[in-house]
């Protein structure tokens, strides 16, 4: 079996800091099931690559397993299969939990990364692959290969040379790696118990939860032990919850602040508005939370299609309540949909919509995320119209009951001034073939702005015409 691991992020070789193998030397570690093998093919300054080679040895893999010796002969020494997980969680461990004492900002932010898996098996095929990475941001190069390149006629075999392409951390292209790669093989070759619940929550906590294809990785991940997976997926949503406890009262706390000039109602009014004034019909609320936007489209006959997304199971359930969507007319039913689905992922269901709704969620994701957030809007679901809303940073001043320097809620990871999200706005526009218009909402102030600011993207055809499709 045959990984490799490629940075271009200058200088590359920086990469053997953040594996914590030195790219000047190669290394050998002995397993349980053979030797593990790392080395770098190249190593410049350019370009810097990883090798792990592991080399199974399939009569001592047979006798510990207690088969005969007849059995040996099998794809288990050469096929991509939890035994690369294995090699990589040993190898591997320290860059896997994101650790690096040299490098240790490097370790934490998003890198041009390659890994190339030589022999990959999967079952389902090239489709059920790029369901499985494509939503994690990868772009996926994948070559089947025959099942006997002499006689061709006898069809193609479940063999893939992949490679994955993306800009991720480190960490989490090892941990995709290590969760994924037996559930495309669909085998483990060892005893899959309880604590295998707790490897695939500590290695896939941070994207699993909002995969779209989450009930089938923890299926095959805990080898279609109904208990398990069912323990898992519980355990997820358990583990999002606390955060969505504190949904109802955080929303309080920043709607005390901004309550003196009733902000929410008119940031809401600002949005319908825009989205009437572009000819929306089908309407997407990305971060619905418990359904305020939802509301307000329900009130207008203009949109036919209203869905609402959120990743939050708990939230999405509130919305649901405070809609009474199951006291609704029938029309009203079928026009408005909820489903669960993480922002930073790409899912198909969120592609052909006219139009896009970010009410002050942005600011919520961790800055390293904004780039997959943009990625998976602008470049994949591409709707025609987004509408994009955020706190105005210089406005703070004016709120008597929020203490200088701090957020207007406790959950923002940032809040931008007027200059930085033009800046931004602007950047995202240009890169993704869309038009922006930045508006303000809420009453300005002559010398800070408005308390809102909203962008109005618009996309734009090739030549550069509005795309009316």
């Amino acid at each position: 079996m045959l990984l490799t691991i490629t940075s271009t992020h200058p200088p590359a070789t920086d990469l053997g800091y953040l594996l914590h193998k030195n790219p000047a030397r190669s290394q050998s570690f002995e397993l349980p099931v053979g030797m593990a093998h790392v080395f770098y093919p190249e190593a410049s300054d350019e370009r810097c690559t990883a090798a792990l080679l592991l080399e199974i040895d399939p009569i001592g893999l047979v006798r510990s397993e207690g088969r005969t010796l007849r059995e040996y002969v099998n794809d288990r020494p050469y096929a991509a299969s939890s035994f690369l997980s294995v090699a990589i969680s040993r190898v591997f461990g320290t860059a896997l939990g994101g650790k690096s004492k040299d490098r240790p900002e490097l370790a934490r932010r998003p890198l041009p990364l390659q890994a190339r898996i030589s022999v990959l098996r999967c079952r389902d095929g090239e489709g059920f692959l790029r369901r499985l990475f494509e939503p994690l941001g990868y772009s996926v190069r994948a070559e089947r290969h025959p099942l006997d390149e002499e006689f061709p006629e006898w069809g193609e075999s479940r063999y893939f040379t992949v490679e994955l392409s993306g800009e991720v951390r480190l960490r989490d292209l090892l941990s995709h790696l290590y969760v994924l790669i037996p559930v495309l093989d669909d085998d483990k070759h060892y005893w899959v118990g309880e604590d295998e619940v707790d490897k695939l929550l500590r290695r896939g906590g941070e994207w699993l939860a909002g995969h779209p294809e989450r009930e089938i990785i923890a299926d095959r991940y805990l080898k279609h032990q109904r208990r398990l997976s069912d323990k898992a997926l519980s355990r997820l949503i358990e583990e999002e919850d606390p955060e969505a406890e504190n949904v109802e009262s955080l929303d309080r706390e920043e709607e005390a602040v901004e309550e003196i000039i009733t902000l929410g109602e008119q940031r809401l009014g600002a949005v319908v508005a825009a989205l009437k004034d572009g000819g929306a019909r089908r309407v997407l609320d990305l971060g619905c939370g418990e359904g305020k936007l939802l509301r307000a489209l329900l009130q207008e006959r203009d949109f036919k299609e209203i869905v609402g997304v959120d990743v939050s199971v708990r939230s999405l359930k509130r919305a649901r309540e405070r809609l009474r969507f199951d006291r609704l007319p029938p029309m009203q039913q079928s026009r408005l949909k909820l489903f669960q689905g993480s922002l930073i992922y790409r899912d198909k269901r969120l592609a052909g919509y006219d139009a896009a709704a970010v009410v002050e969620v942005i600011e919520h994701f961790d800055p390293p995320r904004l780039a997959a957030f943009e990625r998976v809007l602008f470049n994949f679901a591409r709707p025609r119209t987004v509408i994009l809303t955020t706190p105005n940073a210089e406005y703070n001043a004016n709120f008597e009951t929020l203490p200088a320097g701090e957020f207007r809620h406790r959950d923002h990871r940032f809040e931008w001034s007027r200059a930085e999200f033009r800046a931004r706005s602007d950047g995202v526009a240009e890169r993704s073939g869309y038009r922006v218009r930045i508006l303000p909402v809420g009453t300005e102030d002559a010398a800070v702005g408005p308390p809102t600011q909203m962008a109005v993207f618009v996309r734009e055809s090739p030549q550069g015409q509005e795309d009316d499709g």
